[in-house]
């Protein structure tokens, strides 16, 4: 029996599980105060995510000498090709400095070899993390050569979906066409080609719809002019694009549950903003199927926002004309962290290093 520990962090949780073999056996999401948060950069909260993760594990009464591989979701990194990777010395630098952005995730893989360290024979790992870059080379080009389009998604969930999909019908998801719409405090549309993801928005900070915390594709006029007015600072922009757009600015709230209440009360500015994000959900969807020339075996929803039954809805009455509209509620990437550590550990897949050999030259 091996025990795997997977540990994802968030921009307000930690969420921590233990597995024996694919098998959960505990299972805890750490909601973090925001004081306990704001005004520090995300490697001044390596120290107290990492306490944090140790304490309920004690509290709990889980052995961690007994663990055998800890995974963690992957960070901010050089573009890299799918898979499972060995947490080296190179990667941990690369992640230290923050040298491709500041993301809670960029913990993970830091947190994981630092446990790892302290039990024999445990070995640290991530998987898929949110840089995978599997773009065809047409979609890399912006419109212009100062800006070029990167790959940066969920990739761990889109990934692991697509595969659960595939096992469901029996097929392997290297046969398939999907389209994989994440919806959680971003939103990537991927365009999931016989098992490469050939074209994404990218999510993280700019592309595509807006969502309950990011404000997506802004005119891009208004977006300029307004980092000139008075008071305005880089910070303030990004986290008008990233942290405080999409539900957050229009209704004040990042809490798509919430707004669904809201819009059920008969809050109808709720409603027309719920409605507005899962119109530009489902023209992504309909931009993503151009990319795969129509030929598409299904169209995936999946994150915390696919419990949104009124978003669910409106996005099947856009796009089911295109291919059926498969449900996937919430996430599944702590059983992908541990499913691809146990891959890894039993020698059925290919431990990749984070070396040149691996990065893609995007």
């Amino acid at each position: 029996m091996i025990k795997i520990l997977a540990i994802n962090p968030g921009s307000t949780t930690t969420k921590i599980a233990v597995f024996h073999n694919s098998t959960p056996i505990f299972l805890k999401s750490i909601v973090h105060q925001t004081e306990d948060l704001e005004n520090t950069h995300i490697t001044d909260q390596y120290e107290f995510r990492k306490n944090s993760i140790l304490k309920e594990l004690n509290d709990s009464h889980i052995d961690i000498s007994k663990i055998q591989a800890i995974v963690g979701r992957g960070g901010l990194l050089k573009p890299i090709k799918s898979g499972v990777y060995r947490i080296n010395d190179r990667m941990k630098s690369d992640l230290h400095k923050n040298i491709f952005g500041e993301h809670a995730s960029n913990l993970g893989a830091l947190i994981a070899d630092d446990l790892a360290r302290q039990i024999p024979g445990c070995q640290a790992f991530i998987a898929d993390p949110v840089v995978v870059d599997e773009l065809e080379d047409v979609a890399r080009y912006s419109g212009h050569p100062h800006f070029k389009r990167y790959s940066i998604f969920h990739a761990l969930n889109q990934k692991a979906i697509g595969r659960a999909y595939a096992r469901l019908i029996n097929h392997k998801y290297e046969e398939l066409n999907l389209i994989i719409a994440h919806m959680g405090g971003g939103v990537s549309v991927g365009a999931h080609h016989l098992g490469r993801v050939i074209d994404v928005n990218q999510a993280l900070d700019g592309e595509g719809p807006f969502s309950p915390e990011r404000s997506g594709t802004l005119p891009v006029g208004a977006l300029a002019r307004t980092c000139f007015e008075e008071g305005m600072t880089l910070e303030k922009i990004q986290k008008m694009i990233s942290g405080h757009g999409g539900l957050m600015a229009y209704l004040g709230t990042n809490s798509a549950y919430q707004v669904e209440l809201m819009a059920e009360e008969g809050n109808e500015e709720a409603r027309r903003i719920q409605d507005a994000m899962s119109y530009q959900i489902s023209k992504e969807i309909g931009a993503m199927a151009s990319v795969l020339k129509g030929k598409v075996d299904a169209i995936i929803l999946t994150g915390g926002v696919s419990h949104n039954t009124m978003v669910v809805e409106y996005i099947k009455s856009m796009v089911a004309f295109i291919a059926p509209v498969i449900i996937y509620p919430g996430e599944d990437e702590m059983h992908a962290l541990a499913w691809n550590g146990l891959l890894a550990l039993k020698g059925s897949i290919i431990i990749k290093e984070y070396d040149e050999s691996n990065m893609v030259n995007s």
